[in-house]
């Protein structure tokens, strides 16, 4: 069964070389996949055989004699990612022809693979629909619709959270390191396990300090939660006023989801496509013009808002948007309220990302890497509980059982990293029943669950830690 060995032998097939195909790709090979691709372009075929050590077949997912090529029969998993939603979901049942057992397909439209869909995915040999877009926009409104100003995520059944906070200078945390934090506030347990600064994610040792304006991810129990928010500075506030630029797939769907529970306007540029927006969305404020044009977004008082989504299909509009509404959401506030605004900015590229970051752009969503993780995710379903990947850090959570004999079986936490200090922190352990905060002493015994950190290409060394 694919996926159930603890080093990863498996072959996966491949089909498209885009966004979504080459970041799996690459993720896939560094873990320890055969992984081969079949990519009509050849262009995009020489861009990948210089960094990417996969077997490449240029040529079209639709021929028969690639699948043969590529030794479609001895491939264990499809992922048909191409930019053609017909051609993915017929290679999936090309894929079953051929007699892979799990296929995964990219399919843009919402009509398929849902239970009250005319096809299904059984009807279309599908274990797993990726619709790139609808995953973006879900993700914008749970983080619209959460009670705090930051992104808190459930974990560990619930019984711990994840917040990710920005540090500003008056937080009690502020040019101080985990060891002093440690002493200081020890009237509840919490352990900072990641810390954004710049384009650089920390994976943080006791002698590692918090500096203002980093971004740092910090894990406690849910009951916990609210003393946590009053540590860091964290608001409660309901995202009752937002504005969209965009009215594309994710645009317009982020607006269907919320206009019932909150005031959304949203600003198309496209004449046309904003006339049917207003026909589609009863309760959303349709506005036509330039959103990126700083008169547009006052008139259409950004300044009053409290979110601000930018998801057009430009990278560059999204970004510069993002900064020009900071800018005047910002204006006529002072300290603490200020981090109440918030903007968030889509990109297709991994290099905007940073650059989105620190430009105004306090959360910052890649629909390729939403729906590539998602991917992931499913991949490796059966050798980890799970795997969860943060915005804004270059971190995964992963969630997985330490095997008999395992290496982190063998020693307390304190002894056991050595080279990987710096990249890999267990936040937490589960035993008989309960969800305990991991501290240095803590010995992790077989049959343990255990909540890791680590920097995204340390998953496969998190993975021969907790293999026999």
């Amino acid at each position: 069964m694919f996926g159930k060995t603890g080093t990863p032998s498996e072959n996966i097939l491949i089909l498209g070389l885009g966004g979504i195909g080459l970041y799996l790709a690459k993720r896939l090979v560094h873990e320890g996949y055969a992984v081969t691709v079949i990519e009509p372009n050849s262009e995009l075929v020489r861009y990948a055989d210089g960094s990417l050590d996969a077997r490449l077949i240029t040529g079209s997912a639709m021929g028969i004699d690639k699948w043969l090529e590529a030794n479609a029969s001895q491939m264990d998993l499809l992922i048909a990612v191409t930019d053609n939603d017909a051609v993915n979901m017929l290679s999936a049942m090309i894929g079953n022809r051929f007699g892979i057992a799990q296929k995964i397909a990219r399919v843009r439209s919402l009509d398929f693979g849902h239970e009250d869909s005319i096809l299904k995915g059984e009807d279309l040999k599908i274990d797993l629909f990726i619709h790139p877009e609808e995953l973006a926009a879900q993700e914008i409104v749970r983080m619209i619709k959460r009670t705090a100003g930051d992104e808190i995520i459930d974990i560990a059944l619930g019984q711990m959270q994840v917040m990710a906070t920005r540090i500003i200078d008056e937080s009690p945390l502020a040019n101080k390191n985990l060891i002093e934090i440690a002493r200081t506030h020890d009237d509840f347990p919490f352990r900072v396990v990641a810390i954004a600064r710049g384009i650089t994610t920390i994976i943080p040792g006791g002698r590692d300090e918090i500096l203002p304006q980093d971004q740092i991810l910090i894990m406690a129990p849910t009951g916990d939660l609210p003393k946590l928010m009053k540590l860091t500075g964290t608001k409660q506030e309901l995202r009752e006023r937002v504005m969209i630029l965009g009215g594309g797939l994710v645009g317009s769907r982020v607006a269907e989801l919320l206009e019932k529970s909150v005031t959304v306007k949203l600003i198309e540029k496209n004449q046309k496509r904003a006339e049917e927006l207003s026909s589609l969305l009863k309760n959303t404020e349709i506005l036509h013009g330039d959103g990126s044009d700083r008169d547009v977004q006052e008139a259409a008082g950004l300044p009053n808002m409290d979110t601000f989504i930018a998801s057009t299909g430009e990278n560059e509009t999204n970004i510069m948007s993002c900064m020009l509404a900071k800018e005047l959401m910002t204006a006529n506030c002072e300290g603490a309220m200020c981090s109440l605004k918030k903007t968030i900015s889509l990109v297709n590229k991994q290099e905007y990302e940073t650059l989105a970051s620190k430009s105004g752009s306090d959360i910052v969503l890649n629909i390729k890497t939403l729906a590539s993780n998602e991917i992931l995710t499913f991949i490796r379903k059966s050798e980890v509980i799970s795997v969860m990947h943060m915005h804004g850090f270059d971190a995964e959570v992963v969630d997985l059982l330490a095997a008999p004999g395992s290496p982190v079986t063998k020693k307390p936490l304190n002894k056991l990293f050595g080279d990987l200090s710096g990249h890999i922190i267990i936040g937490s352990v589960f035993r008989d029943g309960i969800w305990s905060t991991a501290v240095g002493s803590t010995h992790i015994l077989e049959g343990d669950r255990a909540l890791v950190f680590c920097n995204a290409d340390y998953l496969k060394e998190v993975r021969k830690l907790f293999s026999a």
